[in-house]
């Protein structure tokens, strides 16, 4: 199996490394320094057609496949993982609405949020559950034409800022059939948000609780049908997993490239960094984990596109390989810029911060090699 770029994809890519270099890289140490959400420079990424990837053309989707997509993900990540990480979910609320929404939630939903005028947010995790997410407790009670929400989810990207929130809410038995997913506006009654919380990276992009206190919604905001949610959210993260595997190799790509470049520039010991054979070593695996993780991150994105059998065991596997590798390369990068690696202005560190999350959302790496060894035993 080979991985050429076509001349249409080779030129996506150089219209976003073009956008990313401009419109991200040059503020992305500031907007974490000072925790900044760029909600104008995400508008302008949705009139590039970021907003909705590989979502359908007939209500503002770009139509592009899994493939393009983890291509796209991987450049903007060069710039920042943290805005690129955020464009991820947002594509992954896009998707699921015009994937499993009626054609009216379609026409409301899908032509805002593929412009990217209006963001999205994806509430599956709760306080109490995490990587247990069948085991959601947020309670979905029918009520005539309505249902009323209560309960209150955590982690939130976006939480305050979104227009729409897709909330997995249990509306049967206990366990994954038992769950909902449903579309709840930003400014319904009852909806409130925590305070945002302090984290080691991500800095750029706002995270809290959402709280749904009574939060009553006709029955036509449900999407899919009753108790189709849990699976909806799960093929969801499919891509998402894809998505935010491209984003840690496009950090680690990044930190890689610093380091080079640090390296080529140091001189100790009578002569250049670079020259030195035990650091070229260092240098020569970073580059190996990036180029396998790419490798398989890649058979895996071709594989969901032909929604092959075997797409949920390839994703979790290039979810786990690529993001570990990210993580990884950012931190060798840290120890081959010796103290300068430390300061924030290198820029390295932040990659660093930023990619450790990678490791933890969009599912677990362990719970990654968990589904890996459950399909190998269950055959």
């Amino acid at each position: 199996m080979t991985f050429q770029l076509t001349e249409d994809q080779q030129a996506l890519i150089d219209t976003v490394r073009d956008f990313a270099a401009d419109r991200i890289a040059p503020h992305a140490l500031q907007w974490d320094a000072e925790k900044h959400f760029p909600v104008d420079v995400l508008r302008e990424a949705g009139e590039l057609g970021l907003g909705g990837l590989y979502v359908a053309e007939d209500y503002g989707g770009t139509g592009l496949s899994r493939a393009d997509a983890v291509l796209i993900f991987e450049e903007l990540a060069k710039a920042d993982p943290t805005i690129a990480a955020y464009i991820s979910i947002h594509n992954m609320i896009v998707w699921m609405v015009d994937s499993f929404g009626t054609d009216k939630q379609r026409e409301e939903w899908v032509p805002q949020l593929a412009s990217m005028e209006s963001l999205g947010s994806y509430c599956l995790t709760e306080p109490g559950v995490g990587s247990d997410a069948a085991a959601l407790i947020t309670k979905a009670t029918r009520e005539g034409d309505d249902y009323v929400l209560n309960g209150v989810k955590q982690f939130i990207s976006g939480a305050g800022t979104s227009a729409l929130y897709i909330v997995m809410a249990r509306t049967g038995a206990p366990g994954a059939r038992g769950i909902s997913a449903f579309l709840v506006p930003g400014g319904a009654p009852g909806l409130s948000f925590g305070l945002n919380e302090k984290k080691m990276g991500w800095n750029a992009q706002p995270t809290s609780q959402v709280v749904l206190k009574n939060v009553r919604v006709p029955a036509e905001s449900r999407l899919g049908e009753e108790g189709a949610g849990f699976g909806i959210a799960m093929k969801g993260l499919n891509g998402g997993r894809l998505n935010i595997g491209a984003c840690s190799l496009g950090g680690g790509q990044a930190a890689l490239e610093k380091t080079v470049a640090y390296l080529k520039s140091r001189t100790a010991f009578g002569g250049r960094l670079a020259d030195k054979e035990a650091l070229m070593f260092d240098l020569a695996d970073m580059e190996m984990k990036l180029e396998a993780g790419r490798s398989l991150l890649m058979r895996a994105a071709e594989a969901l596109d032909r929604n092959d059998r075997d797409a949920l065991r390839l994703c979790a596997m290039a979810k786990r390989v690529a993001t570990d590798a990210g993580f990884e390369v950012a931190n060798q990068a840290i120890q081959l810029h010796g103290g300068y690696g430390y300061l924030h202005e290198y820029g390295v560190e932040k990659i660093a911060r930023d990619l450790r999350v990678h490791q933890i959302l969009e599912g677990t790496n362990e719970i990654m090699r968990l589904i890996v060894g459950r399909m190998l035993v269950e055959g």
